[in-house]
């Protein structure tokens, strides 16, 4: 399982890097849960992160814009990343999301076609008033994307566990794996957390707050934190080897 951490600075980048994340995450969170952030730092970043490190881009919590939210997602692209990021907030309907998710896709891979694009839905979208994140599975299939997700959107400590059960994340992860694609979880999680996580198969968790001193918006990734998670996934790694 990779280990994912989630920065907003070359500063913190270095600090994941120094705690052995495997994906250095470029993210905003002032602007949202998945809060796009300005080119010159996703540049920045990977000027700074050995290339045997991969970094993913998130492009924001995007609206039902598709023109807009592909020509984001070009934008990221084009700046070395290996991932970028979407979450599924505005679109209301699984066509529409079909619709954008397609496109985002095409903008990315006809000019980055190395480029992988990461589908999220939000496991609080009852109260956040956005898609089922149950049917992002087959938006990626269908949309040949790469990575389908799943993260919260309000962020207020509330844990993607607190809104969808173990047998629900399981069914979404059996999903994406049938399709051949990667399952990606996340939603203020701890470093408490990781076992189970593990242990539903995800192939990607994800962290910020965990990873921080201090809040997720005005707090530091610290390498200490960092390390602490990936020492416990390295040891289920080792102890599930035998």
């Amino acid at each position: 399982m990779k280990l994912l951490i989630s920065v907003t600075n070359k500063d913190e980048a270095i600090e994941a890097v120094l705690g052995e994340a495997d994906i250095i995450d470029v993210k905003n969170p002032a602007e949202g849960s998945l809060g796009a952030h300005f080119p010159r730092i996703i540049r920045s970043i990977r000027e700074v992160v050995p290339r045997e490190f991969e970094i993913s881009a998130a492009i924001g919590d995007v609206p039902n814009l598709p023109g807009t939210v592909s020509l984001a997602a070009l934008g990221a692209a084009v700046c070395e990343v290996d991932y970028v990021k979407l979450g599924m907030y505005g679109p209301k309907n699984f066509d529409s999301a079909l619709f954008l998710a397609k496109e985002v896709c095409r903008a990315v891979k006809e000019t980055m076609p190395n480029v992988k694009v990461v589908i999220a839905g939000y496991a609080d979208y009852q109260r956040a008033g956005c898609l089922d994140p149950m049917l992002i599975p087959e938006i990626v299939r269908r949309a040949e994307a790469d990575v389908a997700m799943i993260d919260t959107k309000i962020k207020d400590g509330k844990k993607i566990f607190s809104f969808l059960n173990d047998q629900q994340l399981l069914s979404f992860i059996d999903k994406v794996h049938n399709h051949g694609f990667m399952a990606a979880i996340a939603g203020s999680l701890g470093k408490e957390d990781v076992k189970r996580v593990y242990e539903l198969g995800a192939d990607v968790i994800g962290f910020r707050s965990a990873a921080c001193v201090g809040d997720r918006v005005k707090g530091k990734v610290k390498k200490e934190r960092v390390l602490e998670i990936k020492e416990q996934i390295r040891a289920l790694s080792h102890a599930n080897s035998f």
